[in-house]
């Protein structure tokens, strides 16, 4: 079992890895006098979402404090990419959020573009918009199938990884792979729509709705489902500014804030969509709104298939983008410049830039900062499962430990994307 008791309460100090003045100040006082259990939840434990570990201290079977210890996925990520020349940091950027990769491509993209000031065309835009429409329902379905799953509710999760299975084929026609595809490159995508796309797309916005439909007739009036999730969790929307909370988290404490509205990216600002919010911030309304995201994707898809323009699928700007293909069997200095631009990339300003992007689980932010040469000084990104697991005291606070499990997977957290 992966739930496990630290012990009381000499020996549990003796366990704890910093010091006792620590572990004072981190719980209450009746934890240090064995009046309450220290208690590990994880990091191996199902209902975590990941290697995350929470120590609890429990009161009976009542959460008093809620600390979550991440950086057993630790990879390095960001200093990685300070190694690597612009182009070939893309494939490091889809290992941090393993369930929505396109979005971590997006932000470093648009981070470099904004640095170097690289054009984008409009059809590789719409094709941006598209992967990260459909990367968004497919995250969605990983999380409704595993959050119901925690719940007893099994059914849900063999039906949502169906429709993800579709999501992930597409993937594959467009860049031969299934997750970790790099597609989105600085100035547009690595290659064009293949002839096969459109058709499974089209079929894919044709049956989806229904099976939307079909996940909330299952969970939505479910009286089993209702009780462990409403009033559970609560965040009020004043505590969830300062929470640092981002996406459907925030926006189901009622906060009307979705970056591809605020500040949109891509255009994003010519298509219609809405942005669902909840009423009381608990672990049902971050289940509805994302529940009311799939439909609204569904419906930004649709107007960017009707609106795909012809032209280049990547900017035509020759110091940023290797020759086309075909160029290298006819030029001798298209081979010059390919070979270049992969060994030695392309040099940014010394300056620096941040850019942020609505993913699946909230705002991603990338910050960048040139050197003049072909490797970047500093790289970080602002992750919303970092935040959102620094959120869990504050969200189970007094809640029973079985709605722990309820809390932790309606903020959807990817470990990936905290421990970089």
């Amino acid at each position: 079992m992966a739930i496990t008791p630290v012990a009381q309460p000499t020996e549990s100090v003796a366990k704890w890895e910093g010091s006792v003045e620590e572990l004072r100040g981190l719980v209450s006082d009746r934890a240090m006098t064995g009046e309450t259990l220290l208690l590990n939840m994880g990091p191996h434990h199902p209902s975590t979402h990941g290697v995350l570990r929470l120590l609890l201290e429990l009161d009976g079977e009542q959460i008093v404090t809620c600390m979550p210890d991440i950086g057993y996925l630790h990879t390095g990520i960001e200093k990685n990419i300070e190694s690597k020349s612009y182009e070939k940091a893309v494939t490091l950027t889809d290992r941090m959020d393993y369930l929505s990769p396109m979005s971590n491509n997006m932000v470093y993209c648009l981070a470099v573009e904004r640095l170097t000031g690289l054009d984008v065309p409009e059809r590789a835009q719409a094709i941006r918009v598209i992967c990260l429409e459909l990367a968004r329902i497919a995250s969605h379905c990983v999380w409704l199938g595993t959050h119901a799953l925690d719940m007893g509710a099994m059914s849900i999760f063999l039906y949502a990884f169906r429709e993800r299975e579709f999501i992930l084929d597409m993937f594959e026609m467009l860049s031969g792979q299934r997750m970790m595809g790099s597609y989105f490159r600085p100035g547009g995508v690595w290659r064009d729509l293949v002839p096969e796309f459109m058709p499974a797309l089209e079929k894919f916005v044709d049956f989806m709705p229904a099976k939307v439909d079909d996940y909330e007739s299952l969970l939505v009036s479910n009286p089993i489902w209702i009780d462990r999730t409403q009033g559970i969790g609560v965040v009020e929307p004043e505590e969830a500014l300062n929470l640092g909370l981002s996406g459907p988290t925030l926006r189901a404490s009622g906060v009307n804030w979705d970056i591809r509205k605020a500040e949109p990216y891509s255009g994003y600002d010519r298509y219609e969509f809405d942005v669902p919010l909840g009423e009381h911030g608990d672990v049902y309304d971050r289940f509805f709104v994302r529940m009311q995201e799939f439909r609204q994707s569904i419906r930004i898809i649709k107007q960017a298939m009707k609106a795909l323009p012809g032209g280049p699928f990547r900017s035509q700007n020759r110091k940023f983008v290797p020759p086309p293909r075909a160029e290298l069997g006819q030029s001798m200095e298209a081979v010059i410049h390919h070979f270049k631009l992969w060994t030695e990339g392309f040099s940014a300003p010394d300056e620096e830039v941040y850019v942020s992007i609505e993913s699946p689980r909230g705002e991603i932010g990338c910050y960048l900062h040139g050197t003049g040469g072909n490797k970047p000084r500093r790289v970080h990104f602002k992750t919303p499962s970092f935040m959102h697991i620094s959120a869990l005291g504050a969200m189970s606070k007094n809640h029973m430990l079985a709605d722990l499990v309820g809390i932790v997977g309606s903020i959807d957290c990817v470990l990936g994307d905290s421990d970089r």
